[in-house]
């Protein structure tokens, strides 16, 4: 009898778990029907996807490597993007970097985002000298120039940056602008009623930050991921143009730095430079458009208006 009360239950449990379903999915197509740029963006994106997943069953990764082909060969049927004077075949190079390249992003901006969040709500909740401690360094750090931060850091690993040490140093930096404004929306969270009541009832302070306030700083968070993101691809980017990465590296950045340091643009080798280019303008694009399709969900001003 047990048994059949289990199965009855489970099987009336079911049209509930669909209509949820279905109606979140209806959600996220009416939220995405009000945001084009959200979708632009997720298509951008997408797409990016999709050129490294189908290079990779399609081409031969190793044309990646110095002298795998002939150098400075123009596009052709047999090499689309053409090569550069090191001899890769460059829609290889292409296939390989555009991963590595958001992973440094991703991964940097994650650890970024995870350590500002902890911060801030440590410094939110529990004041104190926690907070004047975490508020000082947050102040003083924005204050300071990053670039010359990451590029002081770099200069001082031999033989340039690793994937793995490009990740590390990009995070020292990348989870202070995250702290300040989780920090302020914490502040905010923590006078509302439903906090007051859980302190009231005697809920332990972490377990309140976990259940109660965790959840609805999410839209914050992910909208503070995205720029995290975006930041990080740019200053990875950056330190590689300046000759800061690994000269073994393949990753757009160093791409764009043989392409500094052969005078690709001033010798007319546009096949070189112009694959780079174009897919640090689609990936920047398409980030900043989810940036902005994610405003109204983390801004209940926006998502009151809707």
């Amino acid at each position: 009898m047990a048994t059949t009360i289990t199965q009855e239950q489970a099987l009336s449990e079911l049209p509930a778990t669909g209509g949820r379903l279905s109606a979140l999915a209806t959600g996220a197509f009416r939220y995405m029907r009000r945001n084009p740029e959200l979708l632009v963006g997720l298509c951008l994106l997408l797409a990016l996807l999709a050129f490294v997943v189908i290079g990779h069953a399609l081409v031969d990764l190793d044309k990646a490597r110095p002298l795998s082909t002939r150098a400075l060969q123009p596009p052709s049927s047999s090499l689309p993007f053409g090569s550069d004077k090191q001899g890769r075949n460059l829609l290889a190079v292409m296939i390989v970097g555009t991963p590595q390249t958001i992973e440094i992003g991703i991964t940097a901006g994650v650890i970024g985002v995870t350590i500002g969040t902890v911060l801030a709500l440590v410094s939110a909740f529990y004041r104190g000298a926690a907070d004047v401690l975490i508020r000082g360094i947050v102040d003083i750090g924005l204050t300071i120039p990053g670039l010359m931060v990451l590029v002081t850091l770099a200069m001082n690993v031999r033989g340039g940056l690793s994937i793995p040490q490009m990740i590390a140093v990009v995070a020292v930096l990348a989870w202070l602008f995250p702290a300040r404004v989780i920090r302020a929306q914490a502040l905010s969270a923590r006078e509302r009623a439903y906090v007051e009541v859980a302190r009231l009832s005697g809920m332990p302070r972490p377990v309140i930050i976990v259940r109660e306030v965790l959840p609805n700083l999410m839209p914050y968070i992910v909208a503070s991921l995205v720029g995290s993101v975006s930041a990080a691809v740019l200053a990875s980017v950056g330190l590689e143009v300046l000759g800061l990465g690994s000269f073994d590296s393949v990753t757009i950045g160093m791409t764009l730095y043989w392409v500094i340091y052969y005078a690709a643009i001033i010798n007319s080798w546009w096949w070189w430079w112009i694959p780079p280019i174009v897919i640090i303008i689609v990936l920047f694009t398409g980030l900043f458009l989810m940036a902005v399709g994610l405003d109204e969900f983390a801004n209940p001003r926006l998502r009151r208006r809707a």
